[in-house]
């Protein structure tokens, strides 16, 4: 068997390596500099603002800019036009340190986000898994609460029969909880309570939470749910900070093909303690159902149907008389429909949107069934489209406020100015019958556009790659500048010597299409050298991710020699649907023929640019996935790669990412996508990178190719990180990567770290 190289972060070498030798100094302080430069670069850009956070229900509001020795956080009021600090930050470090027994200074508080409480006489931020609450007028700190992991919260719903949890009826006079896994009800301050239902059961309960009242408390509906299978995913945490022995735990996890939860909504006539039955038929066979929502006239109630295999999605109303469902909206797709969800990431939304104007006579949706994300006029009586509200061959990314009294929607786009970054984003108002489109952000450049409740103000902030942010207040009626409120400043960072990336774009495989990307040429560059070129990767279909807006970046490898590049090929999101679809049932796809070309393009055009050797590859997540699928798939192309926490083979991952892309039922097209079954094509150089706490792909996923490599007599490199998450590895993880290329690419030997370290 050929050698299998597997280092741990607890020091431990399974088969020991060839000794490095003691590389020049010259090398040794370039491994330095890549691990220092991009925390001097975050340093000496000044002023640079994060997103702003408007006060619910008010005229002010708050963000976070970078000052020289920290960040400081600044409060706006848009009315009286004034700013200033959001408090005392040496006042809430003293209070911090003291109850935390962490010192801490003004400048550098241990949080970067925070929430104005008690009429802003307090904040609570989350440090680490802790909650805290700061009195803004004592100055004292409390920890209020432990946030739990999300792995360690419930994601299931499971029978609950406790009585003390009840849902009051909107007029105060009913109280509805669950017993025997059934619905009761009973007038408030009375012990005599009624049934509701009598079917339900440890297998098909009903599930409080989800238990929706009638504005005028006659009615109610309430989810019976019959559970799927409950997978879990079992760890040992190896090496616990805590303790000597190992520590184990589980954690529920669906998997693509996995038996789902059978939602059921039952609606219920109160009063007479009446059952309406709601046929299914026109929701079979749920991915998910939404959380139902009442008219305010309670003459019905709507939910989203989310179908398996995400081909068809529906808003259907309920009659509250009747309980007779109708479809109001009907979304279908030959490939996929991306649907609402909430994941974390400002680019993983999907590409519905829905506002009921006027309590659902109209009603104003999202969706792509033209090849491109748009907004349509519904009439909520009929369900019938009375107009689009916007076309062509552009996307709308978000929508920011809808104006319901003027009937104008203000949104962001992108692709609309045919002479700029396809990807640029830009704000827009339109009325709701699609007339009087008008643009709100005339500076070129990817704008970022947060309004208050109110719709009244927002706040602009505009950058590119090489243009420093830029952010004012304007007032939306007239869209008017009526504050300056910040504009980075880069002048240290100039001098320390940062420079953009080059933004390059061509065609992709259709011979047409642009595909665009950056390039982040070597840190001592030289035009009469030639360089090796190293893509940095992630292709998730979710999203688009390679920068648009500024940025003190800094990718390490360029400090080593290396042209490091990011390419958006075809496969992810926020261009034309038909883009988008070449992944679907195909994540194997990743892009890499428009990658391969937009690489040859650059070739063709910089002599600099050394892809005649092959082209080394790096990624995270799906990006691992990516970084494996390139030297499996394309092995002419891609030599030598770094994976990590890959989701390798599709069946093994989260259900919602890989049903969503690779479709169901499983089939075949998951086997072919996979880096466990091909993992007998390997050529190039590879190494797998893993935290053995990886909550977000299974840890299994990776050790499934190790097994399959190992069968096929390859040789490979594996970091394993006892207690890392996903993503593991740290700035260890980051000089590991950097050996393996400067060996594998540069061919050169990295330093002996064992005994340099220090020097």
């Amino acid at each position: 068997m050929k050698k299998l190289t597997v280092y741990l972060l607890a020091g431990l070498f399974l088969n020991s390596i060839a000794p490095a030798t003691v590389h020049g100094q010259s090398l040794r302080q370039n491994f330095k500099t890549a691990a220092t430069l991009g925390e001097i670069y975050r340093k000496d850009t000044l002023n640079y603002p994060g997103t702003p956070v408007w006060i619910e229900n008010s005229d002010s509001f708050w963000y976070r800019k970078s000052v020289e020795g920290g960040h400081v956080f600044v409060l706006v009021n848009a009315v009286k036009q004034t700013r200033g600090p959001a408090f005392d930050q040496a006042g809430l470090a003293a209070a911090y340190s003291k109850a935390s027994g962490h010192a801490v200074t003004a400048l550098k508080l241990p949080f970067s986000s925070f929430q104005f409480v008690n009429a802003r006489k307090e904040i609570t931020f989350t440090t680490g898994q802790t909650e805290w609450t700061c009195d803004l007028q004592q100055y004292k700190c409390n920890r209020t609460g432990k946030d739990e992991p999300w792995w360690q919260q419930d994601h299931s719903p499971e029978p609950d029969n406790d009585p003390q949890k009840m849902a009051v009826s909107p007029n105060g006079k009913w109280e509805v909880f669950i017993r025997n896994f059934n619905v009761y009800v009973r007038q408030k301050g009375n012990d005599h309570a009624v049934a509701l239902s009598t079917d339900g059961s440890q297998g098909n309960f009903y599930y409080l939470p989800t238990a929706r009242w009638s504005p005028d408390s006659q009615n109610l509906v309430v989810y019976r749910i019959r559970p799927g299978f409950r997978r879990e995913i079992h760890y040992v945490q190896a090496a616990p900070p805590d303790q000597l022995q190992p520590r184990y735990s589980s954690m529920e996890y669906e998997k693509a093909g996995d038996v789902l939860d059978l939602q059921q909504p039952v609606l219920f006539h109160v009063a007479s303690a009446q059952e309406v039955p709601i046929a299914s038929e026109l929701f079979p066979n749920p991915f998910d159902l939404s959380n139902t929502k009442w008219w305010k006239d309670s003459r019905g109630f709507t939910f989203e149907y989310n179908q398996r295999g995400h081909q068809v999605y529906r808003v259907i109303e309920v009659d509250a008389k009747t309980g007779q469902p109708r479809v109001l909206i009907n979304e279908t797709s030959k490939t996929f429909i991306e649907y609402p969800r909430v994941t974390g990431s400002q680019y993983d939304t999907g590409w519905t949107y829905r506002h009921d104007w006027q309590d659902g006579k109209e009603i104003i949706w999202m969706s792509e069934r033209d090849g491109w994300p748009h907004l349509y006029l519904y009439n909520g009586t009929t369900g019938v489209v009375e107009n689009r509200i916007t076309h062509g061959s552009w996307v709308v990314r978000n929508v920011n406020y809808v104006d319901d009294a003027k009937r104008q929607i203000y949104f962001e786009a992108s692709g609309m100015n045919r002479d700029e970054d396809p990807y640029f984003i830009h704000g827009y108002r339109i009325n709701f019958d699609g007339s009087g489109l008008t643009p709100l952000t005339p500076e070129a450049g990817n704008h970022t556009l947060v309004f208050s409740s109110d719709g009244k103000y927002y706040v602009d902030t505009w950058s590119t790659v090489s243009a420093p942010p830029t952010m004012v207040l304007k007032r939306t009626s007239d869209n008017a500048v009526i504050m300056h409120l910040e504009k980075t400043d880069i002048h240290k960072l100039l001098a320390a010597g940062w420079q953009p990336p080059t933004v390059f774009h061509t065609a992709g495989r259709d011979g047409k299409t642009q595909i665009w990307g950056l390039i982040y040429k070597p840190l001592h560059f030289d035009a009469s050298k030639k360089y090796p070129v190293v893509e940095d990767i992630y292709a998730g279909p979710q999203g688009s991710f390679v920068p648009k807006s500024f940025g003190p970046r800094f990718e390490p490898l360029t400090a080593l020699g290396f042209v490091v590049v990011q390419i958006d090929g075809m496969g992810t999101n926020n261009r034309s649907k038909a883009f988008q679809d070449v992944i679907w049932k195909n994540l194997k796809d990743s892009g890499f023929e428009d990658r391969i070309l937009w690489h040859k393009a650059v070739a063709a055009k910089y002599r600099w640019y050394d892809i005649s050797h092959g082209v080394g590859i790096f990624g995270t997540s799906a990006g691992g996935q990516s970084t494996l699928n390139a030297l499996l798939f394309h092995p002419e192309f891609y030599k030598a790669g770094v994976a990590n926490s890959g989701c390798y083979d599709n069946r093994m991952d989260k259900i919602w990412w890989n049903e969503l892309w690779m479709g169901w039922p499983v089939g075949p097209q998951y086997a072919a996508s996979s880096g466990v079954v091909n993992a007998y094509r390997l050529q190039g150089k590879l190494m797998l990178v893993m935290g053995g706490m990886d909550h977000n792909v299974d840890p299994s996923s990776t050790f499934q190719v190790v097994n399959a490599l190992i069968h096929a007599g390859k040789d490979f490199q594996l970091l394993v990180v006892p207690n890392g998450d996903h993503g593991a590895g740290g700035a260890y993880g980051e000089r590991r990567l950097e050996d393996f290329f400067v060996e594998n690419m540069l061919h050169e030997q990295p330093p002996d770290w064992n005994n340099s370290q220090g020097q």
